[in-house]
């Protein structure tokens, strides 16, 4: 009883017990690579990683929770006594590599200069009584997207791109995941040992983290997107109707396929059997947008449709390097001047929210010489904000039903524009994030009812949070090229 008072010491077991997991309860911070035998390398092994066991991590936060689960089952009207089974929770994952952490006056071991962070949100907590037919939820995370609701579970000095390091270090997390979906949790929660089962989602992950973990090409390939087979000219071309197609067992399967080559096929007809799964899929993500990185994908855009637009590239094909710099200068004098914005180094989440209104347009307009080109990138502003609201909302249903409602025209309209009025840009070509905005997005809701509560932004605003413990500013005021 003395003991259950220290944080982080909850007395919990498991049914069936985890596999290749330890039954003791009090386990603290570990290294994350326990259980590895040592190697001899450039940087010593015990400074690469730290993290949490998962399922005592899980047991620390659901004890957090305890009072609201209470307060939840109360105002449900489901006493204590009815409910001590049938508990599930609902995880969302977020994993984000981080450039750039190096030390600025340190004097400790040498490790590599980026790291990853591996962390979790608690989304909601729902209970089926016994002799109930409907799940009611009983807590729901008021704000998924705060760094404060995001619990680190790892963090590892690795680089996300050394795909070798980054599964070897992620790979206890895995088969400690695995195992817990296949076992419950008994954990005494308002005094009586209750019952839970996880459901994890892989959710909070950018687009290159999720190639990497799905087994999928890079970015720049013409498997432009990781929920459908679409290539890019298909995905320019047709720019809204697509619908999700991958998942983690089907890359998978195209794994094998890829490896084994059953029908002998040349490189070619194989890469297009596969549609670009040509690694093994390490971790289950599931298919969505990520909101935060959308916004920035689709700000970049602009940006350039912007320069496009000033220099009038609609009327001539290949302008030289000189001509584009004199368009972006023009361009960045300008909304520095009138917007109060510095031109940054790489597109980030402030600079896009700026970029994204209405008055920057405006702004913008002020340069084009076309009157017929102002009224389009108006129209194409004013399109792209009614849709933006759908995919950053915590709960459109509520936030902005109409709009919810109008996504598919909207899209549709944008799209329109886009392959008449702006085609010199589309003209078989298309960015990632632009075609999982007009061709994904209403899926994904009718599916999850959310995309910005499941996007990755509670573990990127928490990076700052390890520069700040790291003593480690990062370099800012840089200018975007």
């Amino acid at each position: 009883a003395e003991k259950e008072l220290l944080p982080g010491f909850h007395q919990f077991e498991w049914q069936p017990a985890l596999k290749n997991v330890s039954p003791s309860c009090n386990v603290g911070i570990i290294n994350g690579l326990s259980g590895w035998s040592s190697s001899v390398d450039d940087a010593p092994a015990d400074t690469i990683t730290r993290r949490f066991r998962y399922d005592v991590a899980l047991v620390s936060a659901l004890k957090d929770l305890e009072e609201d689960i209470v307060e939840g089952l109360r105002e449900s009207g489901m006493e204590d006594s009815a409910c001590t089974s049938g508990f599930s929770v609902m995880i969302k994952e977020c994993c984000d590599g981080m450039g750039d952490v190096s030390e600025k006056h340190g004097g400790g071991p040498v490790v590599p200069e980026k790291a990853v962070r591996f962390s979790f949100t608690i989304m909601s907590v729902s209970v089926l009584a016994d002799d109930e037919v409907e799940e009611v939820t009983i807590f729901t995370e008021p704000k998924p997207n705060s760094e404060l609701s995001c619990k680190p579970l790892c963090l590892m000095f690795v680089d996300e791109s050394d795909h070798e390091t980054l599964t070897a270090v992620l790979g206890p997390i895995v088969a400690e995941r695995n195992a817990m979906k296949e076992s419950r949790l008994i954990l005494s929660i308002g005094g009586l040992p209750r019952s839970f089962r996880f459901h994890f989602r892989g959710t909070g992950y950018d687009e290159k983290m999720v190639r990497e973990m799905e087994g999928l090409e890079a970015s720049g390939s013409t498997y432009i997107c990781t929920l459908c087979d679409s290539s890019r000219a298909e995905a320019s071309q047709n720019m809204v109707l697509h619908s999700i197609t991958r998942n983690h067992e089907e890359n998978l399967e195209r794994y094998e396929i890829w490896r084994t080559n059953p029908f002998p096929e040349s490189v070619d007809e194989l890469r297009d059997r596969v549609k670009g799964a040509s690694a093994k899929p390490f971790m289950e993500t599931q298919p969505t947008l990520d909101a935060l990185h959308c916004d920035i994908g689709n700000a970049t855009e602009f940006y350039k449709i912007f320069q496009d637009e000033i220099g009038e590239v609609y009327k001539r094909a290949n302008p030289s390097r000189e001509e584009r710099r004199s368009w972006r200068a023009a361009l960045n004098k300008q909304l520095r001047k009138k917007m109060k914005l510095k031109p940054v180094m790489r597109m980030n989440g402030n600079y896009a929210r700026r970029l994204m209104t209405q008055e920057a347009v405006e702004v913008v307009c002020e340069l084009v010489p076309s009157e017929e080109r102002r009224e389009a990138l108006r129209e194409l502003m004013r399109l792209y904000l009614q849709m933006k609201p759908v995919w950053r909302a915590t709960c459109p249903a509520k936030e902005c039903p109409d709009l919810l409602c109008r996504y598919s025209f909207n899209s549709q309209h944008f799209a329109d524009l886009l392959s008449s009025t702006f085609k010199y840009r589309y003209n078989g070509k298309i960015t990632n994030y632009l075609h999982k905005t007009l061709a994904h997005v209403p899926e994904i809701i009718e599916r999850d009812g959310s995309i910005g509560a499941w996007a990755s932004e509670g573990n990127e605003s928490a990076n700052k949070l390890f520069r700040r413990f790291r003593k480690m500013n990062a370099r800012q005021s840089k200018a975007f090229e």
